[in-house]
């Protein structure tokens, strides 16, 4: 991201002075308790000089000790005062802090910032210290300077003749720098974002890159970032010579002409103790406040405006989909979006124990599900999952997808939940963008999420008001978790994740997605878990629901046999028909339909498949072991995830 300070300098200017402005009582405090410090440095050089002219030179010892006094007592004055500054600072710094922080977060959230991360634990803080340091610098320079001109005027005039042109001169030579410097700086910080934009996207692509064969393509992309970063970093430092040179002209040249010309001086009426009174301004005053000032304003203060235009810059965000990204390594995924995954904590839903919120004309006379033309990548340089792929699902519909592993099935469901953006093309829920209808779908993935609580929490939380165990028992029946809610003790019992078999974890999900008042459910392998019995029943719970369109992740032919469509995915390429029809269209179909299943017939099967694996029938990979007879079943819930069946 470029921001163009020529032009964004004013708005950061004008939302700077209404911060200030909207804290006035905490300026003038601050102001208040810096005449303190400006009274110290006033009364330490004085006091010197008199100390030296009117007692020890004088022969009056206790005259000098008196006015050391007052210097020591105006120091303990400017250290009380210096605490109170503190508080004040604070008092500016803090919220300055927390509004740059709820506007990063609320970007990220709505644009997935993958810089949000430097911008949150990096920018801000640069932020937060630079200002609270600038503060400090510049009020106590101010404040200083103002004590120590008063103090070298108040002991002879001619005095400021030799100290204030090279301080003019320092301070206009590093004023000049500035610009220079600013520019610099944000060209470090815009190389530092890039290098954290490009790790966090090869950390989170590693596999991809890994398979595709880029691991030497990446580091040497890694590697340019860390070398712009490096020579960003060394032509800051060169120009930051030059506020050396202004801190010597503008701090340590008044001393040297101070002492040069003091034989001049001492011929005008200066005394030994006005030229010590004057060095002491210098070298304890105007000096070090000199040096913090160029170095808060030099270093801290310009990376404070940059980073001030980085973090409020309207519109900040990194390219969106479809637009032109840096070509670096494999992004594996441009945006995510909340919602439901698998029943992650969240209440959606518009009501229990009612039907799914009633479809608008448009959606009665249309889809309920739409991509048009998507194609989606794992990143700019992976091979598309989809390309130009369209799917339509009519409201009420149930259409099952099948294909082979890692073809991209569970890749589609989250696009049609929302929860991935297609590079190009769009994804319709409902007739209306999938990003503004999460509270029309509902999606459980193969890994059903179950949280430690009651099993009434877990079955309800998508309601958005508490339903009677009425619906509850009735969605838990439909689905066939029923005899599971008993045997736990009922809605109220106390569930243990670690205590529950896959297979119960996914019950308890479906149950909870069938008491959802949604109208699309998405069953990505939701069933896999399950027995062939117990699947039937949960999808045919799902498929009976009025006004619900499912969409099924099938691992099993039964449940391709049930859907009144079949999506078969190869490549980048997709078949839909019904199952007689991809038989004789789809070579894929017929393969994976010859390894789910076996002779028919023997257990009486509604879809004429065999509900029982058996060892050496086809699709069979080493991994189905008999029990037993063959067509013997064990009971949902009886086979917890430590113990397989028969020990096998």
């Amino acid at each position: 991201m470029t921001v163009d300070a020529t032009t964004d300098t004013p708005r950061l200017r004008a939302e700077g002075l209404r911060f200030l402005s909207r804290r006035r009582p905490v300026l003038f405090a601050l102001a208040g308790w810096s005449l303190l410090e400006a009274a110290q440095t006033f009364l330490f050089g004085y006091a010197l000089a008199r100390a030296l002219d009117h007692g020890f030179l004088a022969g009056r010892p206790t005259t000098g000790l008196g006015w050391l006094a007052v210097a020591a007592v105006a120091v303990a004055a400017g250290a009380y005062g210096t605490g109170r500054v503190f508080r004040a600072v604070s008092a500016l710094v803090e919220p300055l802090r927390d509004g740059l922080v709820r506007r990063v977060v609320a970007g990220a959230l709505r644009d997935a910032d993958h810089a949000a991360v430097s911008r949150l634990t990096h920018q801000v803080e640069i932020a937060r210290d630079t200002f609270a340091g600038l503060v400090m610098v510049s009020r106590s320079f101010v404040f200083t300077a103002a004590g120590a001109l008063a103090g070298l005027a108040s002991l002879a005039p001619v005095l400021l003749l030799v100290v204030v042109p090279p301080l003019i001169l320092g301070l206009g030579l590093f004023l000049v720098t500035l610009r220079p410097l600013a520019r610099r700086q944000e060209t470090f910080l815009a190389a530092d974002e890039a290098v954290a934009q490009s790790l966090d996207a090869t950390a989170a692509g590693l596999r991809d890159i890994t398979a595709a064969g880029a691991q030497a393509r990446t580091a040497a992309e890694a590697d340019d970032r860390f070398t712009d970063e490096f020579r960003a970093a060394r032509t800051l430092a060169r120009w930051g010579v030059l506020r050396v040179l202004a801190v010597a002209v503008g701090g340590r040249l008044p001393v040297v002409l101070l002492l040069v010309t003091a034989p001049w001086l001492l011929s005008r009426g200066v005394t030994p103790g006005d030229l010590v009174g004057a060095l002491t301004y210098l070298m304890y005053a105007l000096l070090p406040a000199l040096q913090s000032l160029m170095q808060a304003l030099g270093t801290a203060g310009s990376r404070l405006a940059v980073v001030l235009r980085r973090l409020t810059a309207q519109g900040q965000s990194i390219p969106g989909p479809g637009s032109a990204l840096p070509a670096t390594a494999a992004q594996p995924v441009r945006r995510l979006r909340t919602g439901v995954w698998g029943g992650a904590p969240g209440r959606e839903g518009a009501g229990w124990g009612k039907k799914p919120p009633r479809p608008t004309t448009r959606e009665r006379a249309g889809a309920a599900v739409e991509l048009r033309q998507v194609t989606f990548a794992y990143g700019p340089h992976a091979e598309p999952v989809f390309q130009g792929l369209d799917v339509t699902v009519p409201a009420g519909g149930h259409l099952t997808v099948v294909g082979p592993s890692g073809i991209g099935k569970s890749t589609l469901t989250a696009l049609v939940a929302g929860l991935l953006v297609p590079d190009r093309g769009e994804v319709l829920l409902c007739g209306e963008p999938v990003h503004g209808g999460a509270r029309r779908r509902v999606l459980v993935p193969q890994e059903a999420y179950v949280f430690s609580g009651s099993l009434r929490d877990n079955l309800t939380y998508l309601c958005p008001d508490p339903p009677p165990d009425a619906a509850v028992l009735a969605s838990a029946r439909a689905v066939g978790a029923y005899e599971l809610l008993l045997r736990l003790g009922g809605p109220d019992a106390t569930v243990v994740p670690s205590g529950l078999s896959a297979g119960e974890r996914q019950l308890i999900a479906l149950a909870r997605a069938h008491l959802a008042p949604v109208p699309v459910v998405l069953l990505d392998e939701a069933t896999c878990h399950l027995d062939p019995a117990a699947e039937a029943r949960a999808e045919r719970a799902f498929a009976e629901r009025p006004d619900t369109t499912l969409i099924v992740v099938a691992h099993r032919i039964s449940s391709a046999r049930r859907a009144d469509r079949v999506l078969v995915m190869d490549g980048t390429h997709a078949v839909c028909g019904t199952h007689d029809e991809l038989i004789r269209r789809s070579a894929l179909y017929c393969d994976l339909a010859g390894g789910w299943s076996e002779p028919a017939g023997a257990l009486g099967d509604a879809n004429g498949v065999h509900p029982v694996a058996g060892p050496g029938l086809a699709g069979d990979g080493g991994h189905v072991v008999a029990h037993s007879p063959v067509g013997q079943m064990q009971a949902v819930g009886d086979l917890r995830d430590a113990r397989p069946l028969g020990g096998e």
